[in-house]
């Protein structure tokens, strides 16, 4: 990862936006390196405006979103791409998750079916790489969050 460059960008977006440069930011790409130019282009032309990600996968330390923190969102080559901030943090089971949620990820045909056939095979792949199994109760982070720059 180019840490120089996404803290360039991180300061400038700060400069520009009356932010403190100290204030928290996570930066990172979403899904697998071949999906992540296609998802960073929804967001930035803001048509993804939700994500999720599994509990069970977050590391003991590790943040779980929370509502007003930044995201400087980077495509495939580890370049920052815009900046979101997080505006709603929900914990459900995958099978409760809302259809509204699926259509606001924005990714397929915006559909609730493409969605879920798209999430329980990328779950299931997670799962399994970190020797856990994925089940249609496992708890979901469902993120909201609105595009900046």
């Amino acid at each position: 990862m180019n840490c120089s460059l996404i803290e360039k960008f991180w300061a400038d977006f700060c400069n520009n936006h009356g932010i403190s440069k100290s204030s928290h930011y996570e930066a990172y790409s979403f899904g697998d390196p071949e999906s992540a130019d296609y998802i960073a282009d929804l967001v930035k032309n803001g048509i993804k405006t939700a994500t999720s990600s599994a509990l069970e996968l977050y590391e003991e330390n590790e943040r779980i979103p929370q509502v007003g923190d930044y995201n400087v969102i980077l495509d495939s080559q580890n370049l920052p791409i815009c900046v979101t901030q997080t505006k709603v943090v929900e914990i459900v089971p995958f099978n409760q998750i809302m259809v509204e949620h699926a259509y606001h990820e924005g990714e397929g045909n915006r559909s609730y079916e493409y969605w879920h056939n798209a999430h329980v095979k990328f779950f299931n792949a997670e799962f399994k790489s970190a020797n856990k199994v994925f089940t249609d109760s496992s708890p979901i982070v469902c993120e909201v969050f609105e595009l900046i720059k």
